[in-house]
């Protein structure tokens, strides 16, 4: 009777085994078969929404009902990179197009994130492995150029005297657009602001915007003095919005589309353009780049992502230099700068009614 014995494999094979195994992507963990199935759409993002933040899932919200319309029974292994391409495409074609627009790249771009999020989650919990990650393939579609501009000083004195003069609450609508001009913060910072995210004794306020970004900014004499009387009569709590009806009931995004509607009629090239509250950040940081440097206005945008080119490495800007080019454009002073430091050169006039 012959008897079979198994040596054990030398060093060399091994060697060989592993290098093998890591040309294929395949770590000795993944030939472990542990039995759990990979779970479906409809099981695995409601698990994701519930660790994301308010805003993150604002934006992809939508996306993640669009998986679940289509995939809510299927397993996430089960899609490929052609599947979700094709989704992407028609999430593109189909999205709303207006002179914003950007033939709904910005649709696909968040779609693909939505996606990538959903997969990194099961990545996470050992469910998919990285090779087999569909989402990890997936292209960002080319951005086309924005057709949004500075806006000229004398149409955006049109923009604050309509603003001003017309519409049910113009004190408030008036406030939002001297905070945007002033901060070049966009609409999601001006919706979380807080009362308590003020310091007037130095004329700072504490922006919290798009992915979970924060910065102090500062603000004129004139701003956080009406801030501050907006707080204290329209009730606004310590640690609730700031910005109120005359009811003391916080406003939401709508204000902003009735903002520019109101003024779109009144001022029949506002419509034309598309212009929207997005176009005061552009206006504002375009003059503190041509008036001051790009250092500076990439500070005052609160921009936090790699910087172009490796000088922008050496020559970053501060809060005291935000605040000199705001203590310019307002043609305040600021409790930041010394008095001395205060040019005459200014963007435009305040709007009516903060004077």
């Amino acid at each position: 009777m012959t008897t079979l014995t198994h040596s054990a494999p030398n060093a060399e094979t091994v060697a060989a085994a592993r290098l093998l195994l890591t040309q294929m992507g395949i770590s000795p963990a993944d030939l472990v078969t542990t039995g759990e199935a990979v779970p479906t759409f409809g099981e695995v993002i409601p698990k994701v929404r519930a660790r994301l933040s308010a805003g993150t899932l604002r934006t992809y919200n939508t996306h993640f009902d669009h998986l679940l319309t289509a995939w809510a029974d299927h397993r996430l292994d089960q899609l490929n990179k052609t599947d979700l391409e094709a989704m992407a495409r028609t999430i593109q074609a189909n999205a709303r197009n207006n002179r914003a627009s950007r033939g709904g790249t910005s649709a696909a771009e968040h779609f693909i994130s939505a996606t990538r999020c959903v997969y990194r989650y099961a990545e996470d919990n050992g469910w998919i492995r990285p090779c087999d990650n569909p989402a990890r393939q997936l292209t960002m579609p080319v951005r086309r150029p924005s057709h949004r501009y500075a806006i000229p000083s004398g149409q955006l004195a049109e923009i604050c005297h309509t603003t001003s003069t017309t519409g049910d609450d113009p004190e408030l609508d008036t406030l939002i657009l001297r905070l945007h001009i002033e901060t070049a913060c966009r609409r999601g910072g001006a919706l979380a602001l807080r009362p308590h995210d003020l310091d007037p004794d130095q004329c700072l306020i504490f922006l919290r915007e798009k992915d979970g970004t924060d910065r102090w900014q500062p603000v004129s004499p004139t701003l956080m003095r009406h801030l501050l009387a907006h707080a204290s009569e329209r009730r606004s709590p310590q640690s609730g919005q700031l910005l109120r009806y005359r009811n003391g009931q916080p406003i939401t995004a709508r204000r902003f589309d009735y903002i520019w509607n109101r003024v779109g009629e009144a001022l029949p090239w506002v419509a034309a353009q598309g212009i929207s509250m997005h176009w005061l950040r552009h206006t504002t940081l375009t003059w503190v780049e041509r008036t001051f440097s790009y250092a500076v206005a990439r500070e005052y945008a609160g921009h936090r992502g790699k910087a172009s080119g490796t000088t922008a490495t050496y020559v970053k800007s501060h809060l005291h230099e935000v605040a000199a080019a705001l203590s310019v454009l307002t043609n305040e002073p600021h409790a930041l700068v010394p008095a001395h430091a205060l040019a005459v050169r200014t963007l435009t006039t305040p709007p009516q009614g903060h004077s």
